[in-house]
Formats: structure tokens, C-alpha cells, sequence
């Protein structure tokens, strides 16, 4: 039987591999490990579980070390098996009982379907590329944000309004939750495998790179202007269509001052009075709806204009 790190090739479906009936078996304690520890793998494999997360990260191009199905979960193999099947795809399927399935999963009910994939890696020039389908890269950078479930969501909302990348950073208040933990995974809903992501940036030198790479840098701000400071934009008072960052800070603290001072800009969605603020999630959907707003309206302008421009009776 392979082994964890070694990836088997031409594997069958999982009912046609021996039932792993062990607790201290290699490739169960590696998934406990991702799943219940929520911790990579030393090969640098993380978690996702579930019948759509597990299809979400075969479908993202990401490496795949294994699937793990319960007997239970077998009825999803089906499902699974046009991607865990194609030929290039060299990783074991492997089966094991619901008891043991049960005990390294992640979720209350666990369907039974779980898999160890490596997210992408991402380089600083890849993540500030410009997508061809895009005006200009558009970024979510997450500075503090502590909650994974709120790192997953955030994500997610950004991909959703057509995000280009993102990047996870420490701040004065602390750390930012790992996107790709089994809890942020399954708040992203598998976007965290898709979108490019920079991981673990020390901010002061990812802030220095933005700036020499002339994306902008928008800092939503919690805090009321100081005499001379900037002033507080709102959403629609930004060009979305410029190489853009948003740095999304901590749930209660928000961005270390020092931050939003260097920030290009500061920015707030305006309330009604009597509501001090939204939550980071809520924050980051408001302001990326905005942006993609501004920058679909701009691609609709521009495909209207090119058809115009065209010679009747050409396409």
C-alpha cells in the first residue's frame, strides 16, 4: 500500500483498496493531524473535507496526496470519480470505517469524504499580475484578522466580486488566521484554492513591495480623522480600476494606526447613526461589491465601445 509522500500511480476507486482498520495508521494520522489539528502536514498537505470541498480541490489544479472515503461516504464516490479517476491524477483513494473516520474529521457530521492537498504557491510578482480578464489586479489583504471562519469569508467574498488575489499578514494585534485551516477552508467554500494567495507576509515589507510595484494601498479604518489626517473615502469615492489593495485589519481593533497612516488612503462605509460598525466580512463584501461594480461597468463600456467601433455586418 503507498505510503504518506509517496503518491500511488494508476490508483482503482476506493473500494478497491484494503479497509484501513487501524487508529495508528500512517495515512490516518496524517489526515487526524490536517483535519482535527488543523495543522499542515510535514510534506505541506492541508485538510478539506466534505463531499463539494473535496471537489473543490480537485478541480483547483492544486497536488492532491490522497482522498479518504468512510464506508458511509462511499455513496459519493460516484460524484468524485469523472475527477479522481482521470489519468493524470496519481494519488491513492483510500477507504476506511465511519468509527474511524468519525474520529479524525473536523465537522460534527462529517459526510465522509475527506482529502490531503497542497495549496498553491504564489510568488509576489504572480499575486500583483494583472489576469487577462481583469482591469487591474484587485487585492484583499488580511492584516490581524483572527477568526478563520472570517479569513474564509473574506476570501470568498472577494473571489466572488472578482478579486485577483490575496495575501494573510501579521499586525500589531497579532497574526491572521491560516486561510487554509479545515475552518477557513470550509468558510471560503474552496475559493482559498483557487484565488492566489501570498501567506504569512511580514506587512511593513509586503506594504514596501506594493508601493514599488505601484499598486495603492486602501486601509479601512475604524477610526475617526485626526486634524490634518486623511479624510475618510466611502466605496464609491474610489477608482476601483487602479491597481488596488485593501487591508482588511483585526475583528475588534481594526489596522494598526502606523498602518492606516501609511496607507494611500483611508476608507469607511457609512452608516446610519447609532451604528458604530459592520464586521470584518460584512465590511469586505460591502466594499468589494463596490469594486466590482465600478470595474464590470467599465469592462461593459469598453466590449459596447469595441462593437461600435466595428465595421457593420463584422462581429
Amino acid at each position: 500500500m503507498a505510503t504518506p509522500g509517496k503518491a500511488a500511480r494508476n490508483t482503482r476507486p476506493a473500494n478497491d483498496s484494503a479497509l484501513l482498520t487501524s487508529r495508528d495508521n500512517r495515512w490516518l494520522k496524517e489526515f487526524r493531524l490536517a483535519l482535527r489539528g488543523g495543522l499542515p502536514t510535514e510534506s505541506g498537505f492541508v485538510g478539506v473535507e466534505g463531499v463539494r470541498l473535496v471537489e473543490e480541490a480537485l478541480r483547483s489544479g492544486c497536488p492532491i496526496q490522497a482522498v479518504l472515503f468512510s464506508e458511509s461516504g462511499q455513496r459519493h464516490h460516484d460524484r468524485l470519480a469523472p475527477l479522481i479517476d482521470r489519468s493524470e491524477m496519481g494519488f491513492p483513494t483510500l477507504p476506511t470505517t465511519d468509527r474511524l473516520f468519525e474520529g479524525l474529521a473536523d465537522t460534527e457530521h462529517p459526510q465522509g469524504v475527506a482529502a490531503l492537498v497542497k495549496p498553491r504557491e504564489t510568488s509576489f510578482d504572480e499575486l500583483v499580475r494583472t489576469p487577462d480578464s481583469a482591469c487591474a489586479p484587485l487585492l484583499a489583504v488580511l492584516a490581524g484578522v483572527q477568526d478563520p471562519g472570517n479569513v474564509g469569508t473574506i476570501l470568498r467574498t472577494a473571489a466572488a466580486f472578482g478579486a485577483t488575489g490575496g495575501a494573510t499578514a501579521a499586525s500589531g494585534v497579532g497574526g491572521t488566521a491560516s486561510p487554509y485551516s479545515p475552518k477557513a477552508l470550509r468558510a471560503s467554500a474552496g475559493a482559498a484554492l483557487h484565488l492566489p494567495i501570498l501567506a504569512g507576509m511580514s506587512l511593513p515589507i509586503l506594504l514596501t513591495q506594493f508601493k514599488i510595484a505601484g499598486i495603492r494601498t486602501l486601509a479601512s479604518s475604524v477610526r475617526e480623522p485626526q486634524d490634518g489626517g486623511q479624510p475618510l473615502l466611502a466605496p464609491w469615492e474610489i477608482d476601483w480600476c487602479q491597481p488596488t489593495a485593501l487591508l482588511v485589519g483585526n475583528e475588534g481593533a481594526g489596522l494598526p494606526e502606523e498602518v492606516e497612516r501609511s496607507a494611500d488612503a483611508r476608507i469607511r462605509i457609512p452608516m446610519a447613526s447609532g451604528v458604530e460598525s459592520l464586521n470584518a466580512a460584512a465590511a469586505a463584501a460591502v466594499v468589494f461589491y463596490e469594486a466590482a461594480r465600478q470595474r464590470n461597468s467599465v469592462s461593459a463600456s469598453h466590449i459596447q465601445h469595441s462593437g461600435a467601433s466595428r465595421p457593420p455586418g463584422k462581429p
